[in-house]
């Protein structure tokens, strides 16, 4: 059923966030993946100040360098996070809040279908709040206490009753366990029927214009079982692993286990070599992730550019070189 295509289902649909208008009432917006260029760009007026939360873009987003430094000339950098992250490295301000065990939240699913409840297992350290209480701090101040008012409690009703109260799904259900959410079909499209004007699944419109490939390697830059973004369960080396195909290493002149450096179009970040065989020789591999400060970003490697559709970060476009340590 469905013949095996699927589609990304908004992991947070189940909840009424409706109140969220976002890009309709803006006076403007920056695309996430040309965030550093856009804010150094942005004119009448100019940005002079920025809030960062949930995030940590000059390690996740391409062109880390131009991110950092669009950063490093605000007036006012506000980053709300847990931990000294590269950009919160950069701020005016860091506004300590919990971690997952110490928040009072909802839990919207992240490939599959159940919602649930994240409640305090420990208290917080002193002096860190729950993003809910920073931002109503900053509303009251702003005037605007009403917009935010009411307790973690109180909001996770305010989220869940309009689109789950219907199907019986309250936030004490919630609490007693995971629910699988009512909302999205079991299968997607399990009559195999598509909203095409075939019904079948078409993967592409139209078809793109021919592109002239570089020369170099596709940099890729993957999850591992070890990181996921710049949070790593366990420090990496002094650098990076980059594993290439031994015939890659020999070209370059390098050997395993040396250090190495790759260069891309707008940077460069020494790696360590690693070989392997069942690599593809136009490939070099590296983990996703690691710390600017550290020398360990690949995404200060990866030149910031837009997607044909849907203004995602065009991140596996990027070829670099191989070279020796220190060579041009």
């Amino acid at each position: 059923p469905g013949g095996g295509v699927s589609f990304y289902f908004k992991r947070r649909g189940a909840f009424d966030t409706s109140f969220v208008r976002g890009a309709e009432v803006a006076p403007r917006s920056v695309a996430e993946p040309l965030l550093g260029r856009e804010i150094l760009e942005a004119q009448d007026p100019p940005i002079r100040a920025v809030w960062i939360t949930c995030g940590n873009p000059v390690a996740m987003l391409p062109d880390s360098t131009t991110t950092a430094r669009a950063l490093e000339t605000r007036e006012l950098v506000v980053v709300v996070d847990s931990f000294l992250t590269d950009t919160a490295a950069r701020a005016t301000v860091v506004l300590p809040t919990t971690t997952l065990l110490e928040a009072d939240d909802l839990l919207g699913s992240y490939g599959h279908h159940y919602l649930g409840v994240a409640r305090p297992v420990v208290a917080p350290p002193p002096g860190v709040r729950p993003e809910l209480e920073i931002l109503q701090a900053l509303a009251a101040r702003l005037g605007l206490s009403h917009v935010l008012e009411g307790d973690a409690r109180a909001w996770k009703r305010r989220l869940i009753e309009p689109k789950l109260g219907p199907h019986g799904v309250t936030l004490e259900a919630l609490e007693a366990g995971p629910v699988l959410n009512p909302l999205p079909p079991k299968v997607l499209f399990a009559d195999r029927r598509f909203p095409t004007p075939s019904g079948r699944v078409q993967l592409l419109t139209t078809p793109p214009a021919p592109t002239q490939i570089a020369d170099g390697l596709v940099l890729m830059s993957l999850s591992t079982e070890k990181s996921q973004a710049a949070q790593w369960a366990v420090a990496p080396r002094a650098h990076l692993p980059c594993t290439v195909h031994p015939d890659v290493a020999a070209a370059a002149g390098v050997a395993a286990g040396e250090v190495a450096t790759l260069i891309s179009s707008i940077g460069r970040m020494d790696v360590q070599v690693v070989v392997d065989a069942r690599q593809r020789r136009d490939v070099a591999l590296v983990p996703k992730g690691g710390h600017l400060a550290r020398g360990q970003c690949a995404n200060a490697l990866v030149a910031a550019r837009t997607t044909d559709h849907g203004e995602g970060g065009a991140l596996y476009d990027e070829r670099v070189r191989l070279v020796p340590r220190g060579a041009a």
